[in-house]
């Protein structure tokens, strides 16, 4: 029933479960009555089928057969008259729907044991539509003398080749072939960590190509150089959810690790890394802790790297809410010329969003210009890191009088009295602690509606409103403010309160000023508190 309400078309059971208590230990193939026990990393063994479920076998046969009659009029007929239909013509029946996007057969299974994963594929083999036939209603107008193939994975052996899993849509594909104007280097049939070699492959094979530098995962190839324009659907990359500092254990490491991440980021394209230009950490960004493990693991394994994790780094700013004057000045002699800069100051807020601007109203040369870009120079690295520690942004400066000596004024002097002027006048502003806010979208089924709303609350957040989500029936999408600070395990607990099916989307929208406690317990442990 949970599926049915998902699901815009009609779904078949394909099998119906053998349990004992609530351990599934089998199954019944609906379309060909034959039992089957489970056995963990092994084929299924065939058994009778169990008396005590033969009346539910029945009744799920007969609800399967009935939904396939909506679709086929002959097998309308046979049901109505009690006509029991050849497996021959239901297993065709299950072709023709599916291939039409009609129906949406159902297995189960537990993968992690391999329950029902062997008969998922023989299914798949027998059931879905041929290659030809998908090759058909995708590639419309595309030349059928040319190969063509897209990229479905991207690896990278322990040795460093580089390998592109790709399905073959059209055509005959052979090694040494020139795709998209490279050529490939081997073709290679995969069974785990096993390849096997070949020369040709053909319309519906899955097939790893050697040495196709410069493709990347989903890219179409063509056997023309990709001269031909083909449209193939591309699985959309994910946002990121989640994220890590990083860094390697030993500092020599750090040059291999560019590299490295390039590589991991071409065989995962969910995840992302940045090196964060307000905090200069190594950002490593993912889908959820459980697969920033397996990709911190595989920079371990594969290339040798292992790393140190820690919690992201909160972008702070700072701003000013006064308006104060200020006066710096910088004298140093030490034989020969000495260094002389004099300059008043005077420092204002901005609205919030309005970022740094500089001016002077110097008249009658009391700052030579030549001078001026000092002063600017000086305020700007100031700024970089304000009273309380963090860049400070929405302020305004102007220079607006001055002094200076003839022989041992310099643009470096009067660079180091504004930076003095800027470390006496900042404090007297009432410097105040800002916060990166992002609007995010939280989507998940309405049951679980009033649980994301008390989530996004309970972490200062701010609703801003739900609806419901177009085209996903009973799903609401709930938007609003959360502050950064917030959001590092927001996905880990957003997955809890949904049985690990919600979901969101964000975007930085602003800054906004910390609660007092809040700024206080930040500035104790990272700022000049």
């Amino acid at each position: 029933d949970a599926l049915k309400s998902v699901s815009t078309r009609p779904l078949i059971l394909h099998q119906y479960p053998i349990g004992k208590g609530e351990e599934p230990i089998g199954f019944i193939d609906l379309v060909t009555e034959q039992a089957f026990l489970y056995h963990e990393n092994a084929p299924a063994d065939p058994v009778p089928l169990p008396e005590s479920l033969q009346d539910q076998e029945q009744a799920a046969r007969a609800e399967m057969l009935e939904t396939l009659a909506d679709f086929d009029d002959h097998l309308l007929e046979e049901l109505l008259e009690e006509i029991e239909p050849p497996q021959d013509e239901i297993i065709k029946d299950l072709k023709m729907e599916l291939g039409a996007d009609l129906i949406v057969p159902v297995f189960m299974g537990i993968a992690e044991k391999d329950y029902g994963v062997r008969h998922l594929i023989d299914a798949l083999l027998r059931e879905a539509p041929a290659p030809e036939s998908t090759a058909k209603r995708r590639l419309n107008n595309v030349d059928s003398s040319l190969t063509v193939a897209q990229v479905l994975k991207t690896y990278y052996t322990p040795q460093g080749g580089k390998l592109s899993l790709a399905r073959v849509w059209q055509g005959t594909l052979t090694d040494g072939m020139s795709l998209n104007g490279v050529r490939a280097g081997g073709l290679y049939h995969m069974l785990g960590q096993q390849h096997q070699s070949t020369h040709e492959v053909s319309a519906g094979d899955i097939v790893a190509i050697g040495r196709l530098e410069g493709i990347k995962t989903s890219d179409i190839l063509v056997s023309n150089g990709g001269k031909s324009k083909v449209e193939l659907p591309k699985a959309e990359a994910l946002a990121p959810v989640y994220a890590l500092a990083i860094a390697p254990e030993k500092r020599k490491d750090e040059v291999k690790l560019s590299g490295a991440l390039t590589k991991l980021l071409e065989e995962d394209p969910s995840l992302a890394w940045e090196q964060h230009g307000d905090t200069n950490e190594i950002i490593l960004w993912g889908q959820g802790d459980i697969h920033l493990k397996v990709a911190l693991d595989r920079l371990k394994r594969k290339y040798n790297l292992p790393m140190t994790t820690q919690l992201p780094q909160v972008p702070y700013k700072e701003t000013i809410r006064k308006t104060a004057t200020s006066h710096g000045r910088y004298k140093h002699q030490s034989g020969g010329h000495g260094q002389f800069g004099d300059v008043y100051l005077d420092i204002k807020p901005l609205d919030r969003g309005e970022g740094f601007d500089f001016s002077d109203t110097i008249v009658g040369g009391v700052v030579p210009k030549q001078y001026i870009p000092g002063v600017e120079t000086g305020v700007r690295e100031y700024l970089t890191h304000g009273p309380l520690g963090f860049p400070v942004v929405d302020v305004a400066v102007t220079l607006t009088n001055g002094s200076y000596h003839s022989v041992d004024s310099s643009e470096q002097a009067f660079k180091q009295a504004a930076r003095l002027a800027m470390t006496d006048g900042m404090p007297k502003c009432q410097p105040v602690l800002l916060e990166p806010i992002m609007v995010i979208e939280v989507c998940a089924p309405t049951e679980f509606t009033s649980k994301v709303l008390q989530l996004v609350t309970g972490r200062r957040g701010q609703i801003l409103g739900y609806e419901a989500l177009t085209d996903w029936s009973g799903w609401d999408c709930v938007s609003g403010y959360l502050p950064q600070a917030e959001m590092h395990d927001f996905i880990v607990e957003l997955r809890s309160l949904t049985l690990g099916i919600g979901f969101f989307n964000w975007k930085y929208d602003h800054l906004q000023e910390v609660p007092g406690k809040l700024a206080k317990a930040v500035l104790e442990t990272a700022g000049n508190g």
